[in-house]
């Protein structure tokens, strides 16, 4: 019977439909200003913003604690008039729209010391993360243990992070906390220099100053930029308190601590992990740290990183759109990073950070070298979009595509990455037996609460139809009786 039951869920698994939602994007290219699309998974469009400017990443949609269409916000990162440093993913503002389209609030990160580009997230409290090229002169790389800038500017871009907590009522920006990877750099050269001296694989927690070389191109009209380690895609983990950021020349993505002050982040102190500012996982490329070699690199020219959320299949695992992942092919990855009780993550002795190898990865016939992301939906599905070909599409866990779309009139334009969100995202209703609130109940709620029974899912209430605070199989007979029409 167990071997029956088995069998009958494998089955189920495997013709896993489209998780239904709407998709949210924005084309970029083209010229002049873009639109933002809601979609739904007909292709219809449910609704669309107006922008002047045009894109620089993804946009978001943000409800805080009272959902609802007329609550619905659209956080937009986008391209400012003029950029003070220009790469590829340039950006310099951030607006936000009503669902009306009316613009709320827009500020602007592009002055000489700083200059927003691609992405942005939005935390739980509206507030605002963004990722920005922080300008430092020769002279400044110089001082801290840098042999070569290497560029005709003279110059080399570090990252910053600011948290901003927008005003939509006066308009105002208020930097709540920042973080510099200025503070956070390592230097095997010698105790002369302002950058901390030590052996470089003695210390994964910081950045070797002299790893990568700066972009001789890539700035306009193909001219030299600053540009040394490319973050492209930002992600926050309310959980942990946690960023996770993606470097694109680096191979690699970082995660670093946000309980901290900002005088905390500047440290190698402070916060839940106790570490500060510094670099407390760091995953993809472990030659940058000198504990491996090229053979060892799994990411390259990766983008779209970010933490599958709770109650998701592999929730609490990273998945990200590894660019060239082999073969002159991309692919979705997921992995499992080695996280502890008290929000590090392990490493042993010399070795370096884990794993060596991923939890899942689809690569087909896909390629896109600029931009582009991954996100696990409710269902277990894997929303992938492919930038330069302007074409999205969903696949299951098997590997089964069970859901496609182009942007039309895609020619000049790509869509760097999109999101979908589940048609109940506005509904304030949550449905009795609904486990993975996509507004209706199905078979993928009798599975999801079998995984409960078998301990493989934490336990919900929201499957207790018998409110008896447990989960059990009278609360699947109930599952199906309502699946079957019988009540």
């Amino acid at each position: 019977m167990i071997k029956i039951f088995s069998v009958l869920l494998f089955q189920i698994v495997l013709s896993q439909e489209v998780y239904e939602g709407y998709v949210l994007y924005t084309p970029q290219g083209g010229g002049g200003g873009s639109t933002s699309y809601l979609i739904d998974t007909n292709g219809s469009t449910y609704n669309s913003w107006s922008h002047s400017s045009g894109a620089a990443s993804m946009p978001y949609l943000y409800q805080g604690d009272e959902p609802g269409f007329e609550n619905t916000l659209l956080y937009y990162p986008c391209r400012s008039n003029n950029p003070t440093m220009e790469s590829g993913g340039v950006g310099g503002k951030v607006e936000i729209y009503n669902w009306d389209g009316d613009l709320l609030w827009s500020h602007e990160v592009s002055n000489q010391t700083y200059q927003h580009h691609h992405d942005i997230d939005v935390m739980p409290n509206g507030n605002i993360l963004l990722v920005a090229w922080e300008r430092k002169y020769q002279s400044e790389w110089s001082s801290y243990g840098r042999t070569s800038v290497n560029n005709s500017l003279n110059q080399m871009w570090s990252t910053a992070i600011f948290e901003i907590e927008p005003n939509l009522d006066n308009g105002d920006a208020t930097v709540v906390w920042e973080w510099h990877l200025w503070d956070h750099l390592v230097q095997d050269l010698g105790s002369q220099y302002d950058a901390f001296y030590g052996v470089v694989s003695e210390h994964p927690e910081l950045m070797n100053i002299n790893c990568n070389s700066v972009g001789s191109n890539g700035g306009p009209g193909g001219n030299a930029n600053g540009d040394w380690i490319h973050v492209n895609a930002i992600d926050y983990n309310a959980d942990l308190d946690q960023i996770v950021i993606s470097s694109r020349h680096m191979g690699e993505i970082y995660i670093i601590d946000h309980s901290t002050t900002t005088d905390e982040a500047a440290s190698h102190s402070g916060g839940n992990s106790g570490m500060g500012g510094d670099l407390i996982y760091r995953w993809g490329n472990p030659s940058n740290y000198d504990r491996g070699n090229n053979s060892d690199q799994i990411l390259e020219s990766q983008h779209s990183v970010n933490w599958i959320p709770e109650g998701y299949p592999g929730e609490g695992n990273l998945i990200l759109y590894n660019n060239q992942h082999s073969n002159n092919n991309s692919a979705a990855l997921e992995f499992s990073p080695p996280l502890n009780d008290n929000g590090t993550y392990d490493i042993n002795n010399n070795d370096a950070f884990g794993p060596t190898s991923w939890e899942w990865l689809y690569q087909s016939n896909f390629f896109s070298d600029v931009q582009s992301g991954a996100f696990r939906q409710p269902n277990g599905n894997t929303l992938v979009t492919v930038a330069d070909d302007s074409y999205m599409f969903e696949v299951t866990q098997s590997g089964n595509v069970v859901w496609t779309y182009t942007h039309p009139g895609s020619f000049n334009q790509m869509i760097p990455r999109a999101q979908k969100y589940g048609y109940d995202y506005f509904d304030s209703q949550i449905l009795l037996g609904d486990l993975n609130l996509d507004g209706i109940i199905n078979i993928l709620d009798i599975i999801s609460t079998v995984n409960i029974i078998l301990g493989l899912s934490d336990y919900s209430e929201n499957v207790d139809m018998n409110s008896d605070d447990i989960i059990n199989v009278l609360d699947i007979v109930t599952l199906t009786n309502i699946v079957l029409g019988n009540f």
